[in-house]
């Protein structure tokens, strides 16, 4: 049955290739055009030239962004990185299939005396049917590498990429005609980096020139921290300007198309693990031949929409898995009229956050409205403003909106106006004049989850244990079943939804498994099964 169901989508995606959707008709897409991702972390866009800046420089963004169609609201799923990297990865909301909980494959090296009892590391189990985007590329004939960052909530199986390391590269393939879709992700801003390179790398803006936000007091500390952030801004500005230098060494640029976002708001406090738009907005730049450089656009678009545009780019159908929507190539949906973000667990700590915006009204359900929003996360106390804001939160030395993160609790429900209210302060709730929007957005967030569920609502360790049949550990993949007649091997998996990865040699990268393939008595083989979640299974054999 999966050996049938990966030949029809074969099948499916060479006649898909020739086909044109009536929105499409105006435009000439590429077949299987050559795509980047550049992915850096924990950025909002205003610290981008040209999103407005923050006093660092960006030059190699700004020339990106004059080639770029620039989104002025594209949101991430969660204000951090691995839930909102799980929607990434299968274009499904964290929240339906059980990866919404920072992080899942091991506790916190900062807090694990801090978790309950009887928590214990896991790698979430996709649904049925269920594969991550990389596995749809690959069968379609890409070359797929990631460079070098993945912490999608579960362990990837080893087909999932041609290559995922720090050397990982579209330079690599073997045949330089092959298409390629490429990853290059940059830890630079990374939240840790404030503090990790304090004292190892001089800044490049002065404290005194900075822009402090509403939410931290203006002295020289909050200042020096920032300035740490926009300088770490503008290395990354470099290192984007490095990839877009080989492409265009290589005669590629012109062609390839790039996105360039971040995998969430900024990495400090009060901004990063939240659900105000400081937290879930993201610059996103696209440059593709077809698109008009220098403009801007305010449609709203999700992180589940980038797996089914990574598709309808490719010219490959988008599975019913996926829950977002195309929002570019010949599979472009109708635009989305809401954007949903969740917050779960954040390391030890448990809070249940929902949120749902039309691009400018938000409104947030808090399902633990006694627990204050500020979360006591060791992981961030290492960050120096961190400190700073606890202690005069302590002395009574912040104002109202500043004091109001460690408020002992939370309403619970919050509207804001983003256009007029930018930092959400003023919260629109019990006002009479916002009544009908409170209602509407308060009905999305319900309709949002009855359509696609919210395993936040489960106890973690119980909805695992149901993954696991109840017991203590994962499933483990049935290995795969090989049989070799005619000069073709055949491979098949009892678990249901597994991929099969095969080789002939240890030294090969895996190649997914779709039909079967070449082979004489003699040669070597190594098959390797998965379903994501499960422990994967692999024999080592020789052909007879």
């Amino acid at each position: 049955m999966q050996k049938l169901s990966l030949l029809l989508f074969i099948l499916v995606v060479i006649f898909s290739c020739q086909e044109k959707t009536p929105q499409s008709e105006q435009i000439t897409y590429p077949e299987r055009p050559n795509i980047v991702w550049i992915v850096v972390e924990d950025m909002s866009p205003e610290h981008l030239e040209t999103y407005g800046g923050t006093g660092g420089k960006t030059p190699h963004l700004n020339a990106l962004a004059a080639e770029s169609l620039q989104y002025q609201n594209a949101f991430s799923t969660a204000g951090v990185c691995a839930p909102s990297r799980a929607a990434l990865i299968t274009g499904a909301y964290q929240t339906s299939i059980g990866a919404m909980h920072m992080r899942t494959l091991a506790p916190s090296a900062a807090a694990g005396d801090a978790y309950p009892p009887g928590f214990k590391g896991y790698s979430t189990v996709l649904p049925e049917g269920m594969w991550p985007y990389p596995v749809y590329l690959r069968m379609a004939g890409y070359y797929v590498s990631n460079n070098v960052k993945e912490d999608y909530q579960f362990r990837s199986p080893v087909m999932m990429w041609d290559e995922s390391s720090n050397k990982a590269h579209y330079r690599n393939r073997p045949d330089p005609n092959q298409p390629f879709f490429s990853i290059f992700n940059f830890t630079t801003t990374h939240e840790s980096q404030v503090w990790v390179r304090e004292g190892k790398d001089s800044l490049l803006v002065d404290p005194k020139d900075v822009t402090v936000p509403p939410v931290y007091p203006d002295d020289s500390l909050t200042r020096r921290t920032i300035a740490r952030f926009i300088t770490n801004v503008m290395r990354m500005d470099a290192q984007v300007g490095e990839v877009i230098a080989q492409l265009k060494e290589d005669g590629l640029y012109d062609n390839t198309i790039i996105f360039f976002y971040s995998d969430h708001g900024d990495g400090m406090p009060y901004f990063k693990r939240e659900l105000y738009d400081r937290g879930l907005k993201v610059p996103l730049l696209v440059k593709a031949p077809w698109l008009e450089g220098g403009t801007k656009t305010d449609e709203l678009v999700s992180f589940v929409d980038f797996g089914p545009t990574l598709l309808s780019l490719a010219g490959i159908p988008i599975p019913e898995s996926m829950q977002g929507q195309a929002f570019l190539g010949e599979q472009k949906a109708e635009p989305r009229k809401y954007i949903y973000a969740a917050r779960d667990r954040m390391d030890s700590e448990y809070d249940r956050v929902r949120a749902v915006s039309d691009g400018r009204f938000k409104y947030i359900r808090n399902y633990m409205p006694e627990k204050p929003n500020y979360q006591n996360i060791r992981y961030r106390l290492q960050n120096p403003l961190m400190g700073h804001l606890l202690e005069l939160n302590e002395k009574g030395l912040l104002n109202e909106n500043q004091a109001r993160w460690f408020a002992p609790s939370k309403p619970e429900e919050e509207l804001y106006d983003t256009q007029n209210d930018p930092w959400e302060f003023n919260n629109l709730v019990g006002n009479p004049e916002y009544a009908d929007k409170l209602e509407e957005l308060r009905k999305a967030h319900e309709d949002w989850v009855a359509e696609y569920g919210d395993k936040g609502a489960l106890n973690e360790m119980e909805m695992v244990r149901g993954w696991w049949n109840g017991g203590e550990n994962p499933p483990v993949t049935e290995s795969a079943e090989v049989s070799f007649a005619e000069g073709k091997v055949t491979l098949s998996c009892p678990t249901s939804s597994a991929l099969i990865g095969w080789r002939k040699s240890s030294s090969d990268s895996w190649k997914i498994y779709t039909e079967p393939f070449e082979a004489v008595a003699g040669d070597s083989l190594y098959v390797n099964s998965h379903r994501i979640g499960f422990e994967a299974a692999e024999i080592a054999m020789t052909i007879k």
